[in-house]
């Protein structure tokens, strides 16, 4: 019986996540997977009614008892230093050693896309984004702030260990897959000391797998053969702060943050999915939330969990809501976020009959 925690988070989180929990029930009833949801509290309320985050036996209970955890979205203006989102979900990035940040970037209608003449066969593609190191550790300083001699340094902390092991996750995802390609991408020209790394063992690892094409290519020239030629690409592995900036580039290529799943993986570990947007606090309580990246991400984790077919039918019921114009407005229909997820559900449904 497979375990998941659901955090709702804060804004639209809590009703994105809501239709995304309505799906996978609904996927449930009719496969009969067993799977036991448990909805944690964990975002801005309690943070200001107790002043807990999230805490380390919270942390071991994650890791040793659930298989997967469905974060919503986090961020709320009554905190305006962020403290609980960070700790929550950064949190369980670095102390679950979530590795992976995997971002699928597929286009589901031509009209999504803001690229000419493309269609879905053209935007499709996966990025394999380093998650646990990089500048977003935290390492560095400031020194004299406040004064026009302020010196700010943020360290950019890449380990073999981490690159090798991102690195083999793209090639092997690309080998099972019969995908032809991997591209890594990096700075070297400009940071020869992390971009040294990157390429010897992205050297060093394609060797063992010769049936593999690989790449290297800047991260400006990459960005801008993405609008270019997108059809080109297939797997692309990089490093955190350039998997963050391309992964919400192929985003928009592919129809904006409303469309896009994430997994934090740690593969064989407990790991997390959420939908890339944001909390929206200016939208919550409207009904105007697009729920599909949530209920994509819910179809990440069933794939993940080992429910290959299941994941399928969620991505094709967003898929046939896509095309029949059952969206919210940010996609050109005019449903709300329950009637959304209720379309979600009934094409479902149909699908079993």
């Amino acid at each position: 019986m497979p375990r998941i925690a659901v955090i709702p988070g804060d804004g639209v989180g809590a009703e994105v996540t809501r239709e995304a929990v309505k799906v996978l029930r609904t996927v449930d009833a009719a496969s009969r997977l067993e799977l036991e949801l448990v909805e944690w509290p964990h975002g801005a309320d309690r943070y200001l009614a107790t002043g807990q985050t999230i805490t380390d036996d919270e942390f071991r209970q994650l890791d040793s008892e659930y298989d997967a955890i469905l974060l919503g979205a986090l961020g709320d203006p009554r905190v305006p230093g962020n403290e609980h989102a960070r700790d929550i979900l950064l949190g369980m990035r670095f102390r679950l050693d979530l590795y992976v940040n995997f971002r699928p970037v597929r286009l589901l209608h031509p009209r999504l896309t803001p690229l000419k003449d493309k269609t879905e066969r053209d935007v499709d593609f996966v990025i394999f984004r380093e998650n646990t190191e990089g500048v977003y550790v935290g390492m560095g300083g400031v020194f004299k702030k406040g004064t026009p001699d302020e010196v700010a340094v943020q360290e950019d902390v890449n380990t073999r260990k981490g690159v090798e092991r991102i690195v083999r996750a793209a090639f092997d995802y690309a080998r099972d897959n019969g995908l032809e390609r991997v591209t890594m991408s990096d700075k070297a020209n400009a940071m020869e000391h992390a971009g040294g790394l990157w390429r010897r063992v992205f050297a060093e690892v394609a060797a063992e797998y010769p049936d593999i094409e690989r790449e290297a290519l800047y991260v400006d020239m990459l960005a801008m053969d993405l609008v270019r030629r997108p059809e080109r690409y297939r797997v692309i592995v990089t490093g955190n702060l350039f998997g963050d900036i391309l992964s919400d580039l192929g985003a928009q290529l592919a129809g904006g943050l409303g469309l896009s799943a994430s997994g934090n993986i740690h593969p064989g570990r407990t790991s997390l999915f959420e939908p890339v947007h944001g909390s929206a606090p200016d939208l919550a309580g409207k009904d105007l939330a697009n729920p599909f990246a949530a209920v994509l991400t819910s179809a990440l984790m069933l794939r993940h969990l080992g429910f290959l077919r299941e994941g399928e039918r969620v991505e094709a019921a967003v898929r046939r809501a896509v095309h029949e114009g059952a969206t919210t407005p940010d996609l050109g229909g005019t449903l709300g976020t329950a009637s959304a997820g209720d379309a979600i559900c009934r094409y479902l449904e149909e699908s079993q009959q």
